[in-house]
């Protein structure tokens, strides 16, 4: 698991307007807490933190966050984003023991052709982006993957069916859909239906027309007094 050194200053000054003076420097306000611990008010450069999550275990990077010459393991809990610019706002850092199971999300890739699926013009389908699991700091994995070559038009792969490494669970309902299969609409079935919707409108209109003839004729009259 990968472990990168982040250098955080404390002693920000909290508040909405510091926080917007603080973002105009490149820097990031955040907050390191933890069991044991009271909760830290830091700032951390948006650079240095853009550099020390690059690398493939992205968030769930374990990092020597250092704050005032004091080491604290800690990971990304949350990293909150601008909502249209998606830039980094604020950052929630929390302290790990790296002997102590944590849950944390990561993400899924799919691996393999499902030859069967394709030649059903079927589609697999990535029904969960991200999986939560538990283990310890070091044990987690930059992501899980699924081999799909197996599947067919009647699959579905749930977190139960997972492989997932040694010393790592995943969290949630055995039988919650990880990988699905959906069906694709083919050329011939739409112009199947399209001739259907025609033939049914003809039908109306011509219904339509059978009660104006019958409903014809003059109406009686004085005559039939």
């Amino acid at each position: 698991m990968s472990e990168t050194i982040l250098t955080a200053t404390s002693g920000r000054d909290t508040g909405s307007a510091n926080a917007r003076r603080e973002r105009a420097t490149e820097s990031i306000p955040a907050v390191v807490y933890g069991r044991g611990m009271d909760p830290i008010s830091i700032s951390v450069q948006r650079r240095d933190l853009r550099l020390a999550l690059s690398g493939t275990a992205g968030t769930n990077t374990i990092l020597d966050l250092t704050v005032d010459g004091t080491v604290y393991p800690a990971i990304v809990k949350e990293l909150q984003r601008d909502p249209v610019r998606r830039t980094v706002q604020h950052v929630d850092f929390i302290q790990i023991d790296l002997s102590s199971e944590i849950t944390v999300s990561v993400p899924v890739r799919l691996e393999g052709a499902a030859k069967a699926v394709q030649d059903e013009n079927g589609l697999v389908d990535l029904a969960r982006t991200e999986i939560e699991i538990s283990t310890t700091p070091r044990n987690i994995p930059d992501e899980i993957v699924v081999d799909v070559t197996d599947m067919t038009m009647d699959s579905t792969i749930t977190i139960g069916d997972l492989t997932m490494p040694a010393g790592v669970t995943a969290v949630g309902e055995v039988d919650w859909a990880v990988v699905t299969v959906l069906t694709m609409r083919t050329p011939v079935l739409d112009e199947e239906d399209a001739a259907a919707e025609d033939a049914a409108a003809e039908g109306e209109g011509d219904a339509d027309g059978g009660d104006t003839d019958a409903g014809g004729g003059e109406p009686a009259g004085d005559d039939a007094e």
